[in-house]
């Protein structure tokens, strides 16, 4: 199934750890997340594949409650809710991938530069915060900055 042009649903539900542990609820999620999932992807995945005309890869997007918990994910990920990815583009380092977004003025709720390896970037429809974080290596597990 499409959720745009660039992206799919199948490719939002990837995940080895359900795979490994054969939690297949991963793989059918609720219509609710299904649609939490498409306006992530047209609000602000897909409006920055077009800008960038880059492929994006997702590493995680929607993750069923028990991956969630068996990755050690936040208790309030949204995530969980299908309103979050985590995102990689070849080429680009992830503070140029977040000061990019900032750029075209993508709305996102929340953006956090990860270790310098991934950016997770959530949409909450009309209720989105503009939160920016960073997660620097060798700092507390769920310890954040202010995004410089």
């Amino acid at each position: 199934m499409k959720l745009t042009t660039n992206f799919s649903l199948s490719e939002m539900l990837i995940s080895g750890a359900a795979y490994r542990c054969k939690y297949y609820e991963q793989f059918a999620p609720s219509e609710n997340v299904i649609q939490n999932l498409k306006e992530l992807c047209e609000n602000v995945l897909q409006p920055l594949r077009d800008e960038l005309n880059l492929p994006i890869h997702v590493s995680s997007g929607y993750r069923c409650k028990r991956v969630n918990d068996k990755i050690g994910g936040a208790k309030t990920s949204q995530h969980v809710k299908g309103q979050a990815a985590d995102i990689q583009i070849a080429g680009m380092t992830t503070i140029d991938i977040c000061k990019k977004i900032i750029e075209i003025n993508i709305d996102f709720d929340q953006m956090i530069e990860e270790y310098g390896s991934w950016v997770h970037i959530s949409f909450n429809g009309r209720n989105n915060r503009k939160k920016i974080l960073q997660k620097a290596k060798g700092t507390g597990y769920r310890t954040y900055d202010p995004f410089k």
